[in-house]
């Protein structure tokens, strides 16, 4: 079953396009990479997904649902969560208190249902032992934790992570890596872009390879990392 659909999808800033009809099919439960040099149009066609940008051609489809209209907050109330690659958390609130919003206003949770629901995300996610902490004084895991934890509470479908394990040290982006398998593997769809490319690869069944706004390949990682073209364009090896 197909959960989040891209058809034709296109956009530009004056002359640059920065996505080049892009099409992608998005199956419920499936964790998918993208990969890409700086610049290649990534953090727009996630832009493209939630809303926050509106294509200059295609659609974007979910459940088979036309949302290309719909604003950014319809489409999280739909079930697209994302977290952002410089985390945004509100830093005056606690940890808590924002799972708190997003539980209440991404995903329309009544106020006696809500504390629980994010006590269990604080739990999965590694962030109870802080929950009462202000996220504004938080070490970098705990922010990249609760952004992750953040967009669990708006009830997702389709989580997009972008660049989440950047800035982690090898430990750390392990055991991120080991949350974002549970979630998973719990039945939420991925979309991750990353450029460190272990954590990504532990997690994804497909990997995307984006190139000056165009889609170069799509498959499964190990097929897409040996393509000469792949390695040439993403890696700067010579085919």
């Amino acid at each position: 079953m197909t959960i989040l659909s891209l058809q034709g999808v296109s956009k530009s800033f004056g002359a640059l396009k920065v996505t080049d009809d892009v099409s992608l099919d998005l199956a419920a439960g499936e964790a998918l990479g993208i990969i890409g040099p700086n610049g290649a149009g990534k953090s727009t066609l996630f832009n493209l997904i939630t809303g926050n940008l509106r294509p200059d051609q295609g659609r974007v489809l979910l459940d088979g649902r036309d949302v290309t209209g719909e604003s950014p907050m319809q489409r999280c109330v739909s079930g697209v969560g994302r977290s952002f690659q410089i985390p945004q958390p509100f830093g005056h609130l606690t940890v808590y208190e924002n799972l708190l919003v997003a539980a209440r206003f991404g995903a329309r949770l009544p106020a006696a249902e809500a504390p629980g629901f994010c006590m269990d995300i604080l739990q999965r996610t590694g962030l109870a032992a802080v929950a009462d902490r202000k996220a504004g004084g938080l070490p970098l895991l705990s922010r990249k934790r609760l952004e992750l934890a953040r967009a669990m509470a708006t009830r997702p479908r389709v989580i997009l992570l972008d660049e989440i394990a950047g800035g982690l040290t090898d430990a750390e982006c392990v055991d991120l890596v080991a949350t974002i398998r549970a979630i998973h593997a719990g039945g939420t769809a991925i979309i991750w872009i990353e450029h460190v490319l272990h954590a990504l690869n532990a997690v994804v069944e497909r990997l995307m390879v984006l190139n000056f706004g165009k889609m170069l390949m799509i498959g499964a990682p190990d097929a897409v990392m040996a393509a000469p073209a792949v390695r040439e364009i993403y890696l700067g090896i010579e085919a």
